[in-house]
């Protein structure tokens, strides 16, 4: 089920946000991030954010919505998703991505934009493709991969249905 994010809903899900950071293989964010400022930057900084809780109450995935730019820019939005290890596979990236749209449309958006996909993260890649996202733009080894070293990143793009 998916509902509007608390800071409690958020303390229940910083591991899996810390985990995902501290990897370095999917978000450009600093792997020493602490709560405050991961709270900030991904439940106070945005429009809404949204917690997808389990049948048993636990949080298994959470996104945020934001326009992407300002001013004359602001028509168009953005989204980060992550969803915890042990519930990967089962569909909630799709249900979380459908839902943003749905919300994204109801702020009056026109378009949803990522800015910064890394490309070895194939099954997002691949998920975003299948949703109707258009790879419009790759940004050259822009990503330092913890493993990988440099990688690069695609800027993908999705015009919504009104």
């Amino acid at each position: 089920m998916l509902k509007l994010a608390t800071e409690q809903d958020f303390k229940e899900f910083w591991p899996v946000f810390q985990s995902i950071v501290a990897a370095q293989e999917t978000y450009a964010f600093d792997p020493e991030m602490r709560f405050e400022d991961g709270y900030s930057l991904w439940c106070v900084s945005p429009i809404k954010t949204f917690v997808f809780e389990g049948e048993d109450g636990s949080i298994l995935g959470s996104y945020y919505i934001k326009a992407n730019a300002m001013g004359p820019s602001n028509h168009i939005c953005n989204c980060g998703y992550m969803v915890s290890e042990n519930a990967r596979g089962q569909g909630l990236a799709r249900k979380m991505c459908e839902h943003s749209q749905n919300i994204a449309l109801e702020l009056g958006f026109e378009a949803m934009q990522f800015n910064s996909v890394v490309s070895t993260n194939e099954v997002a890649v691949k998920l975003w493709q299948k949703m109707g996202f258009e790879i419009i733009g790759t940004i050259p080894k822009a990503y330092r991969h913890k493993r990988l070293g440099y990688v690069d990143s695609y800027v993908m793009h999705k015009p919504l249905a009104r």
